[in-house]
């Protein structure tokens, strides 16, 4: 027994020294890359492991909203009504497989399921007619929003599932000067220094607008450059041309995520645009990437990295299939990974993404993609290539 504990202690001493000694290996490679003046950013590796299979023979729908909660567990919100017949032979009784999952899913670390709910009306509350964003608040309050016609609402609930509160209401129609609701929301952003929630507002108001997060009462809005936002003009701005400098939100406004440091970043994604902002809504600039790309746009959602000073910002260009990686001080672009398709590490309609505190990615893709990914981090590695594909395992 004492042999085999020694050879136990022994060979976990091997192990652990071997590790180090990769930790090692790599600390001294990105030092000298960086002693050489080399651009480093962040390396990422597909986990084709997560998540794993839903049970009950559920099936995923448009995923359109993802979040890491504080305890690293993974949420999604998904349209479930989307499936067709041969996805929903299961609800239909004309196969075995497959049946509607519950729109709200949330994951642990391993890609287990835990907790499942959502989809119907309660009293004093109204499901909107289509998911849109999921967010976490520092109380572990879980808000979501919706962007089918009629939807002016926000709804915040706790991780069970039970109702809090809701913020506008159902039946109206665009108005982004109104104080009492919105109108087809893209996201939610929960801000914890100031107890704000940021709302991408977003498919058929132009503005993003802050809210309470306790009462919430309407506190502020604004429009392109932070001026009052105009439904009317921002209408009559046309089909989008890559030499005009629109001076509307084109839309969708589909994101507005905070920093750290204050600033809010909102995606005017039909625009190919971020534009970047102080919290009172004051306009900082705006960055393009890939302007020429048509249809959905190149900017749909954004992530910052998990350092304090969240030097790099991810941006998800859900047209051209790609996480492009930022320097965010700088707003310049270093690399990018991904490509279209429906195999591990790739996209079709790549729609959010977020980190976790390891400093892992992970992403949801819309229409026909359907599907939650991790991209497990590896640490920062110089810069060799602008377009780095698919990001693969390396067994490293």
């Amino acid at each position: 027994m004492r042999r085999m504990r020694s050879l136990w202690v022994g060979a976990t001493l091997v192990a652990v020294l071997a590790a180090l000694g990769v930790a090692q290996g790599l600390l001294e490679r990105t030092a000298a890359a960086q002693a050489q003046g080399q651009v480093m950013a962040p390396r990422f590796e597909v986990d084709p492991t997560f998540p794993k299979p839903l049970p009950n023979d559920w099936y995923q729908g448009q995923s359109i909203g993802l979040w890491v909660d504080a305890q690293d567990h993974v949420w999604i919100v998904h349209r479930p009504d989307v499936l067709d017949a041969i996805e929903g032979a299961g609800d239909r009784q004309t196969g075995e497989c497959c049946k509607s999952a519950p729109p709200i899913l949330e994951f642990d670390q391993s890609g287990k399921l835990l907790r499942h709910w959502g989809g119907q009306d309660g009293p004093g509350w109204q499901w909107p007619s289509s998911n849109h964003g999921l967010n976490i608040d520092n109380k572990g309050n879980v808000w979501i929003g919706g962007n089918g016609a009629g939807d002016g609402h926000v709804l915040k609930f706790t991780q069970d599932g039970r109702f809090v509160m809701q913020v506008g209401r159902k039946g109206v129609a665009a108005d982004s000067l109104a104080t009492d609701h919105f109108y087809m929301v893209a996201k939610t952003f929960f801000h914890a220094p100031s107890n704000e929630v940021f709302v991408a507002d977003g498919y058929g108001n132009r503005r993003v607008a802050v809210i309470d997060a306790d009462s919430g009462k309407m506190k502020r809005f604004w429009g392109a450059y932070g001026r009052p936002p105009d439904d009317k003009a921002a209408a009559s701005q046309g089909a989008y041309d890559p030499t005009v400098v629109y001076q509307h939100f084109r839309g969708p406004v589909h994101c507005a995520d905070v920093s750290n440091d204050g600033l809010v970043y909102v995606c005017d994604r039909t625009s190919n645009r971020l534009q970047i902002f102080k919290a009172d809504g004051t306009y900082v600039r705006e960055v393009y990437t890939q302007k020429d790309s048509r249809g959905d746009g190149s900017v749909w959602d954004v992530a910052f990295s998990r350092d304090p000073q969240q030097r790099f910002l991810y941006i998800a260009d859900g047209r051209n299939q790609k996480v492009r990686i930022f320097e965010r001080s700088t707003m310049t672009e270093l690399t990018t990974f991904g490509k279209g398709g429906h195999y591990p590490g790739e996209w079709y309609s790549l729609h959010n993404i977020a980190t976790d505190s390891k400093g892992n990615l992970y992403t949801v893709e819309t229409y026909e993609g359907r599907r939650l990914q991790r991209f497990l981090f590896k640490g920062l590695a110089p810069v060799t290539t602008r377009q780095q594909g698919v990001a693969w395992p390396t067994g490293q």
